[in-house]
């Protein structure tokens, strides 16, 4: 149908702006733009202009909320196809705004500078542009003259727009041509408690930071080309390696704190604690100069911060910030100390993101190459003892007065005592004013030893399906008697050539309470119940509790699980955990957390393998058979429940099983391989597998929801 002719069009224009009927005009001034309604300006503007303010503004309303839709509209409408549509949409965004400046200009409200500035401040606090009303708002004070003259928008302005404009991220059609000579009068956007600190440290620092941390503003490559360490390292060179790594160290620290100036989040794709990503691209920067520098203690306890602290989770959005996270493993990897080393071992068993732990583990394994030894070896070898000069123990003379550092059930403590022998918690006045530095450090250490502890843990739980021994002379040096590893493996049960220790009364001491015999060369393991039978284990209880001795995860009290009659007629798979319900996402987590690997299955035409846990020590893979619940779908298109299969074990080697998203048989491509019969399972493989499963089950089920 042929559009109407411009004399008509104007007729029902000015009766509908008689009417006062503003959405109905915006609708007729929307499909004017599409159809080149606006050749006859002059009286479309003074139809426009006759409308009282109220109208004037209600309509101005009106027609940003029609403008997206409009041009959804006339793709339906006219058939444009993808490319037309964004010549279209290009041009038709050029007709709406003329008509908008047209209406906006004839309010009070905006014929001052100052009214325009004003609104703007409002828009300023928002994470982000994201309607072509706020682009519209900046290209009217874009062009204003008086602006030209040195009138400037508010820094929460400047900060949304750069935020909107990021250095790694998408340019809206509406922004992309702004002049970016309008933002660049701050390094940084204030906000973050870190950028704020660099904003006010920088007048009074080298004259070459403000270029170094440009320089940083330019890290949005995965990782830094050579000519952009070349870069860096003059700058580094001029202002002195020491000073910029004591600086950026210090700067890195408040990264985790929180924003000093709240935003407005629209919880669809922008969320509350989000790093700035204008600012976040300096923060890699910064995390790349670190690579450059020789390493010290505090810049890898704060690089290995900052990667838990990024890779942390925010409901709807995910991980805040794998960019930089994996920036810091870069550096940590890049480093050649023996502190770099050691947050990489203790990161190594804390991360659960797949891709990130990739890093982390290539990285041990080209320094342990490197080094000519083992992975495990490395681990063990880079334990750090945080000041600690004995088992749980520390002093440090600082003046008159003793800093006491100690460990208890997995916990570090600071203590003072004073040269009279009096002890408090309390920093004294003297200490913190006299030594300031080494106060500062103390409690770092103690910080560190609490996050060494928690990964420790978890690496010696995992020591169970190692298969790993030791000699007892290593055993001693690397264990037993670690000042911080110590803390945790006295409070373990050991086997020493075969006879079941632990420590109590300052020795290492058999159940029956008597002294071990054994030579330098004799072997060393970790006992676990199930390889003894059930008088030994009730022993080990009993001998815990007389001791008063609390274990850092359980050992004595391990559940065990052995093959069943029923699992010994299946032959090769056991159905002990099948026909369950779970909450996806959360057995997703807690595989993780277990070494397993599972991928989060979405409602979509693909095939996906089962969670499975690899066993390299025993030549072993197990799987847990899952499908997808079809109906129980979330927001995002991942299925909310699963239901849960088969528990199986192959070869190491075997090709991996695959079945559809939402269910259906599993298969294995290109070629078949039998799963191993279940009795040829080690007992303790088949116990610690099936202990897992036995965790998922039992937290996930949706049995677990009273309603």
């Amino acid at each position: 149908m042929a559009a109407p002719q411009v004399p008509d069009r104007l007729e029902v224009i000015s009766g509908l702006a008689v009417e006062e009927n503003t959405y109905r005009l915006a609708q007729e001034l929307m499909d004017a733009a599409v159809h080149g309604g606006l050749d006859a300006p002059r009286q479309l503007a003074e139809v426009l202009l006759s409308l009282s303010d109220f109208n004037a503004a209600k309509l101005a309303n009106d027609m940003v909320h029609l403008y997206r839709a409009t041009v959804m509209q006339q793709w339906v409408r006219y058939g444009w196809s993808e490319l037309d549509c964004q010549g279209h949409k290009h041009s038709l965004w050029g007709r709406m705004l003329q008509l908008k400046e047209l209406l906006i200009s004839g309010l009070p409200s905006c014929r001052s500078l100052a009214g325009r500035l004003q609104e703007i401040d409002e828009i300023g606090r928002n994470f982000v542009l994201d309607t072509p009303h706020e682009y519209e708002l900046w290209r009217i004070v874009e062009k204003d003259r008086e602006l030209a003259a040195g009138a400037m928008p508010s820094i929460s302005f400047t900060a949304t727009l750069r935020r909107t404009l990021r250095p790694d991220g998408w340019k809206s059609q509406g922004i992309a041509s702004l002049s970016q000579d309008q933002v660049n009068h701050l390094v940084l956007n204030p906000g973050e408690a870190w950028a704020d600190r660099v904003l006010a440290e920088l007048p009074g620092l080298h004259e070459r930071w403000p270029l170094l941390l440009q320089h940083a503003l330019t890290a949005t490559a995965v990782r830094p080309t050579a000519d952009w360490n070349k870069k860096a390292q003059a700058g580094i060179d001029e202002i002195g390696p020491e000073t910029v790594r004591a600086t950026v160290v210090s700067w890195l620290g408040l990264v985790d704190q929180p924003r000093s100036v709240p935003l407005v989040y629209d919880n669809k794709h922008t969320f509350p604690g989000m790093l700035d990503p204008y600012n976040a691209v300096a923060v890699q920067g910064m995390v790349w100069l670190l690579a450059l520098i020789p390493e010290s203690a505090d810049s890898a306890r704060v690089l290995g911060h900052l990667v838990e602290f990024c890779l942390r989770k925010i409901p709807g959005l995910g991980a805040r910030h794998t960019k930089v996270a994996n920036a810091a493993i870069h550096t940590l990897s890049a480093l050649e100390g023996e502190a770099s080393l050691s947050e990489l071992a203790r990161l190594s068993a804390r991360l659960t993101s797949k891709a990130t732990l990739k890093l982390v583990n290539t990285a041990l394994e080209s320094r342990a190459k490197a080094m000519g030894t083992t992975r495990e070896e490395i681990e063990e070898l880079a334990l750090p003892s945080y000041g600690l000069t004995s088992v749980g123990h520390g002093e440090h003379t600082l003046g008159d007065t003793t800093a006491l550092i100690s460990v208890s059930d997995g916990k570090a403590s600071l203590a003072w005592r004073n040269k009279t022998g009096r002890t408090t918690k309390t920093v004294p006045a003297t200490v913190r004013r006299d030594h300031a530095d080494d106060v500062k450090a103390l409690k770092a250490s103690a910080k560190d030893i609490d996050r060494m502890l928690a990964a420790q843990t978890s690496r010696l739980e995992r020591l169970f399906l190692s298969r790993r021994t030791w000699t007892l002379a290593t055993w001693r040096d690397r264990y037993a008697n670690h000042p911080l590893l110590g803390t945790l493996t006295r409070r373990l049960l050991w086997n020493i050539d075969g006879q079941l220790c632990g420590y109590a009364d300052g020795q290492w001491r058999t159940l029956d309470n008597n002294l071990p015999q054994a030579a330098p060369d004799t072997h060393v393991e970790l006992w676990h119940p199930i390889t003894h039978d059930a008088d030994d284990v009730v022993a080990g209880q009993a001998w815990l509790q007389q001791h008063g001795i609390t274990q850092p995860f359980k050992q004595a009290h391990r559940e065990v699980y052995r093959l069943t009659d029923a699992e010994r007629q299946t032959r090769n798979y056991s159905n002990r955990f099948a026909a369950h319900i779970l909450r996806q996402h959360q057995f997703n987590a807690l595989a993780a957390t277990r070494s397993w690997r599972n991928k989060l299955r979405m409602s979509v035409d693909d095939d996906y393998p089962p969670a499975t846990i690899e066993l390299p020590a025993w030549g072993l893979r197990g799987e847990y058979w899952v499908e997808g619940i079809d109906g129980d779908i979330g927001e995002s298109g991942s299925f909310l429940t699963i239901r849960t299969d088969q528990v199986r074990f192959y070869p190491l080697d075997a090709p991996p099983n695959y079945a559809h998203a939402s269910g259906g048989a599993y298969a294995m491509h290109p070629e078949h391989v039998e799963p191993l019969p279940l009795e040829q399972i080690p007992d303790l493989v088949l116990s610690e597998v099936f202990r897992d499963v036995d965790l998922f089950v039992g937290v996930a089920s949706i049995g677990n929801d009273p309603a």
